[in-house]
């Protein structure tokens, strides 16, 4: 069921920017934390498509499986349900899946290197056409994110990424893209000790190191994760409900998803920049 909606939300004047809450003090950001996949980078979009059928197809193997389209509705609700935790979380659901119908599962991380040769596959045609330039990296991003990121730059603000894929991918792909330079070694990713890496661990460490107070962490996701953590220790978080495939309009599911988790705004992409910009009160641009 999808939550109720913040019955005094609203969209600024002529944009599609949403506001679900004014709860958070504006023109104080000093640091934005970015998401990766959905967030900035289209790289891999449609990995659902490459998830959800591996799933099933084990858990068909076990003695006492469902019909596959029965497999399939369960395997979707869990793998939405954990987006934007380390990838290994689903694959740990999908073990005790696996065990629940009776199979042996292997160890979860056996799983998660199969989707990813499943899924490198799928993908290796983007990231050559980025690195052969036949692919552009607007092409692959969602849209205006180049321009947010040169934006928030410009102003001084110090960004970061945090990302639930492998560390080494998010790299790779934030290179193919030519957006490393924006964050520096200021990028942080899933590892195989996934118990020592968390984008709540991130944000815990950001909001410590740096001293942020309410208003001075801007985070950018489109997974539920970053955005409720975000919220929680009081920056403003702004839920991106791309639609990765059109790369146009808003992913509904996505938005009451994001909505839930405590989402301060909503945009469907980076469209609309300078009026968001104007609503977070994040001032010119230096020497300007």
């Amino acid at each position: 069921m999808l939550p109720a909606l913040p019955a005094d939300r609203h969209s600024l004047a002529g944009t599609r920017v949403e506001i679900v809450h004014e709860k958070t003090p504006r023109g104080r950001v000093r640091v934005a934390l970015f998401d990766f996949d959905g967030t900035l980078s289209l790289i891999r979009e449609g990995w659902p498509e490459v998830m959800i059928p591996l799933m099933v197809e084990h858990l068909a193997q076990t003695p006492r499986a469902e019909p596959r389209d029965q497999l399939r509705q369960r395997v979707e609700e869990f793998v939405m349900r954990l987006n934007g935790k380390q990838t290994i979380y689903q694959m740990i659901q999908l073990a005790e899946e696996i065990r629940a119908r009776g199979g042996e599962p292997l160890d979860p991380i056996a799983y998660k290197h199969e989707y990813h040769e499943q899924l490198l596959q799928r993908i290796h045609g983007r990231t050559r056409g980025l690195r052969d330039g036949t692919l552009s990296t607007e092409s692959l991003t969602v849209p205006g994110s180049l321009e947010l990121l040169q934006a928030l730059a410009d102003r001084g603000l110090e960004l970061h990424l945090a990302s639930g894929t492998d560390l080494m991918y998010v790299k790779q792909e934030l290179e193919a893209l030519q957006l490393h330079t924006f964050f520096g070694g200021r990028v942080y990713g899933a590892i195989d000790d996934y118990r020592n890496f968390s984008k709540k661990m991130v944000i815990e460490k950001l909001v410590a190191e740096l001293q942020l107070g309410p208003g001075e962490l801007l985070g950018f996701g489109d997974g539920f994760v970053e955005i409720q953590e975000v919220s929680r220790v009081g920056g403003i978080a702004v839920g991106v409900a791309s639609d990765e495939t059109h790369r146009v309009g808003i992913n509904d599911w996505k938005r009451h998803r994001l909505i839930e988790a405590g989402a301060d705004l909503i945009v469907p992409d980076y469209r609309d920049l300078a009026p968001l910009l104007d609503h977070l009160a994040l001032g010119p641009a230096r020497g300007a």
